[in-house]
């Protein structure tokens, strides 16, 4: 069964980090784009990271870029996010996806596979 699991979510001060990590299984793990999306209380999803098959392009949304790191280890079929200088506005329920096309795309109306969701909480 083909699945994506995420983990690392949690309760962390403004300012502080967590790493989220998302496992794939049941699919050749390379051939696929992952991005990273999430959702607030009372908001549409929004896309927040995503990465190339090979890891050699990312793009990020303009409120994480420089605090949030979009990375992957094909030999584990995981995904991470690695965010830095937490702010309550980040809080939200973080999603990992795949994208079957070579292109890194930010639309979560593109992506076919999507995780449970882990919740990230930052207080202020």
């Amino acid at each position: 069964q083909v699945q994506l699991v995420e983990s690392g979510g949690g309760l962390v001060q403004a300012g502080g980090s967590l790493r989220l990590s998302c496992v794939a299984s049941g699919r050749s793990f390379n051939s696929y784009v992952m991005g990273w999306f999430r959702q607030a209380p009372g908001k549409e999803r929004e896309f927040v990271a995503a990465i190339s098959r090979t890891g050699s392009t990312t793009r990020y949304t303009e409120s994480v870029k420089g605090r949030f790191t979009i990375s992957r280890d094909n030999a584990k079929n995981t995904v991470f996010l690695q965010m830095n200088s937490l702010r309550p506005e980040d809080t939200a329920v973080y999603y990992c996806a795949s994208d079957s096309s070579v292109l890194v795309r930010t639309a979560d109306d593109d992506y076919d596979l999507w995780g449970q969701g882990t919740q990230v909480t930052v207080s202020s």
